[in-house]
């Protein structure tokens, strides 16, 4: 189908592009941009953009879509709905299903499932051991031909260092890269909040910074003997973004995320046990988030990621300490960069590249993904910044109904999302 997206103003993070212009989309791919379309093109659909942005799609490196094993959270055709009708058009999911991403037939199952309602491309992490039981590696190579695109623990440590170093030498032979969260198993064990002053005040047993720079000095000392290329996810403190900071300066390639939750809240957003506060890893002081937002300013973090996590309400409606840990997040990815940006007075295309250039950068996506330029691929997001809407439970399209941003009122609306050229979502209804 032949597509003009008209009137909207264009912003590619990747190129510095940012002008009033139209974007012409044949089939799969983007065919021109500018004012004028390319000769003989007479497009059979017209979106009109004016007073939005048009950006590439979203890129997501860390969406729980609960299957398999727990589809009593959500479906697949809920969460691939909220993440088109959130601009995102591709998505990385963590291997921690039941059962987890460990063989090559439960991979190449997923991606079948997911190419099936047409609303994004999904990206699997494999499994780096087996059950995720830091016991026996993986068969990587076989994994990645059915699909993964990186190999991890999810929330998972590996508590034998042994069988870490093995893993990270076999994913550095075949170039595999490895995505870990830097978090000590014995020192976060029986731990439900950040170990300061809020939780010893509620009585919550508490989850020192010290779990995760320990863990994190042990990550970056076996990527650099071992030269794998390493991914961290999800950095909670600052005195872990320190240490990425310090291995890069020494020339390690380590990347890092952190999540929309971790730039926004600290551990006194708790309240009077708010258990939509109940993360993994846990809110940390508000001078850690104050560090993780000048660190996504400045490059030091290369991607934010929604963390989508749902959970049903049964888990949720518990007691702070016994509540399930985890938000949902897909919708509210790109609302909680902009207000980011609106707060620091960020541009708007250097924000954008967190949830655009940058994932597509860590993922080693080709040249034709993550940008709005003639030959690439049509994964598009049309956005009103300027509209404003209140977080609330029924307008959430994901099963998962639990944030810690619910009821609040924010800006950026998502009109349409293009995945590969198909209208997968419009603001008026759901294709």
């Amino acid at each position: 189908m032949k597509i003009e997206i008209r009137n909207g103003r264009v912003i590619d993070p990747s190129s510095g592009l940012d002008k009033p212009a139209s974007v012409y989309v044949a089939g799969s791919r983007i065919v021109g941009v500018g004012e004028t379309a390319p000769r003989g093109f007479q497009p059979e659909a017209v979106l009109d953009a004016s007073g939005c942005v048009v950006c590439p799609g979203l890129i997501d490196l860390s969406a729980r879509l609960r299957e398999p094993g727990f589809e009593y959270k959500a479906t697949l055709e809920s969460e691939m709905a909220a993440a088109a009708a959130g601009g995102i058009t591709r998505l990385v999911c963590p291997p921690d299903t039941d059962p987890p991403l460990d063989e090559p037939g439960l991979v190449e199952m997923l991606k079948h499932r997911a190419r099936q309602p047409g609303f994004a491309q999904v990206h699997p992490v494999g499994a780096l051991t087996v059950g995720l039981k830091g016991q026996r590696l993986t068969e990587m190579a076989e994994l990645a031909e059915a699909g993964c695109i990186a190999f991890g623990q999810a929330s998972i440590a590996v508590v034998d260092t042994q069988v870490l170093m093995r893993a990270m030498q076999y994913a550095a032979t075949f170039d595999f890269p490895v995505w870990l969260q830097a978090q000590d198993a014995h020192l976060t064990k029986g731990g439900v909040a950040h170990d300061g002053a809020v939780a010893a005040r509620l009585g919550l047993a508490g989850i020192p910074v010290v779990a995760e720079t320990v863990a994190l000095a042990t990550l970056l000392q076996l990527a650099a003997a071992t030269g794998v290329r390493l991914h961290i996810r999800r950095v909670s403190s600052a005195a872990g973004l320190a240490l990425i900071r310090a291995a890069r300066a020494d020339g390690l390639p380590v990347t890092c995320d952190i999540t929309i939750n971790h730039l926004h809240l600290c551990d006194r957003d708790i309240g009077f046990f708010d258990a939509h506060a109940r993360l993994d890893p846990p809110l940390r002081a508000a001078t850690d988030r104050d560090a993780l937002s000048a660190g996504l300013a400045d490059g030091s973090i290369d991607v934010l990621i929604s963390d989508h996590t749902p959970v049903d309400d049964d888990a949720k409606q518990q007691p702070f300490d016994e509540a399930e840990a985890g938000a949902t997040g897909l919708e509210l990815l790109l609302p909680l960069t902009l207000k980011w940006a609106a707060a620091q007075d960020i541009p708007l295309p250097q924000a954008l590249a967190r949830i655009t250039s940058g994932p597509a950068r860590v993922l080693g996506l080709s040249a034709g993904c993550g940008c709005i330029a003639p030959g690439a691929v049509a994964d598009i997001c049309v956005f009103d910044p300027a509209a404003k809407f209140t977080v609330s439970r029924e307008r959430l399209k994901s099963q998962g109904k639990n944030t810690p941003f619910l009821g609040c009122a924010l800006s950026g609306e998502v009109r349409y999302t293009l995945t590969e050229g198909h209208l997968a979502y419009s603001s008026d209804r759901l294709l």
